[in-house]
């Protein structure tokens, strides 16, 4: 970075100082700048540069579950290449996720979002001046093949409600219907986080961003249903069908709506299909694409129109309409 800095400012008084006076420039800068630049790469290589990274995006306000996996793969990365991350190429990183791609079946999406992760950290040794340029910047975007997704018929979702043996499931798969949350944002609700009032409740998404969702008339009839039917103290808005009647978990919810599609004998029953299908029909009947990303909680409109298939029914009566 330094002698770049000299070239820079040698080049620039061409037409200002002659020849050897910009000779003995060089040398003074050389003499009095280059040391510095010796003494912070010797305190760089001492350092493990992953934990001041990872601290850097706690502060940012990543997640705990984000940092985790930012720490894993930038670290899987480091012991194999087994360099100094000052000394990682462009190469060794192109070698490493062809071998990371070989290893087992790994997804081209999963691959992309090694790159990524590997991206950020890099870029930021490059904005903390450790290196010059980060070796990431010509390894491009992982091109990934697109598939439809599948969301739920109106007839599954009246299937799985009258399945429902207790109110409690029947209220949470209301719930993840209406409003489109993510699962992890169900289990972290408490009962005065609702207001019946208005159907509406406060969640809060990834990065703790707080934002408000909204429920239909059929959710809170449910919902006030099977609340009035708690015995416990418990301030979690679901909770376990058994004692202690402990707060119901991701794992939970999951566990249960696969047990339900397998006794319905439904395709793959989970949460995130409930966000899928609210986004498709959303925009099936006309919202505005903002607003259902706003729904969301996106941050970016992109991600909003990956989860919302267009219903094959509208673009064929569409194509009728304005092209058959």
């Amino acid at each position: 970075m330094i002698i770049k800095i000299i070239a820079d400012i040698n080049e620039e008084l061409v037409d200002v100082l002659d020849e050897s006076q910009r000779k003995l420039l060089v040398s003074v800068l050389e003499k009095h700048l280059l040391p510095l630049e010796t003494d912070k790469t010797a305190e760089y290589k001492q350092q493990n540069m992953l934990p001041i990274f990872i601290a850097a995006k706690r502060v940012e306000g990543c997640s705990e579950k984000s940092l985790r996996y930012y720490e894993s793969t930038i670290r899987n990365m480091i012991e194999s290449i087994d360099k100094q991350e000052c000394q990682i190429t462009t190469e060794d990183l192109r070698s490493y996720l062809d071998e990371y791609q070989q290893r087992g079946t790994v997804s081209k999406v999963t691959l992309d979002n090694v790159r990524r992760i590997l991206s950020s950290f890099f870029a930021w040794l490059e904005d903390e001046d450790y290196i010059v340029k980060s070796p990431v910047r010509r390894i491009h975007k992982v091109k990934t093949g697109k598939t439809v997704k599948e969301t739920y018929t109106d007839e599954s979702l009246e299937i799985m409600r009258d399945h429902c043996d207790n109110t409690r499931d029947l209220a949470m798969i209301d719930l993840l219907a209406s409003t489109g949350i993510r699962v992890g944002e169900l289990v972290k609700l408490n009962r005065n986080d609702i207001d019946f009032e208005n159907r509406e409740c406060i969640v809060f998404g990834k990065g703790n961003k707080e934002r408000k969702v909204y429920f239909d008339a059929r959710t809170k009839i449910h919902l006030q249903r099977y609340l009035s039917e708690r015995m416990d103290g418990s301030e979690a808005l679901f909770v376990s069908l058994l004692k202690p009647f402990d707060r119901l978990q991701i794992s939970g919810v999951e566990i249960r709506l696969r047990k339900i599609g397998r006794e319905l004998n439904l395709h793959k029953v989970h949460p995130h299909k409930f966000r899928r299908t609210l986004a498709t029909v959303a925009i099936d009947k006309g919202m505005p694409i903002e607003q259902v990303q706003q729904l969301l909680g996106h941050q970016s409109i992109d991600t909003t129109l990956q989860y919302a298939m267009v219903n094959q029914n509208n673009v064929k009566e569409s194509h009728r309409r304005f092209i058959g």
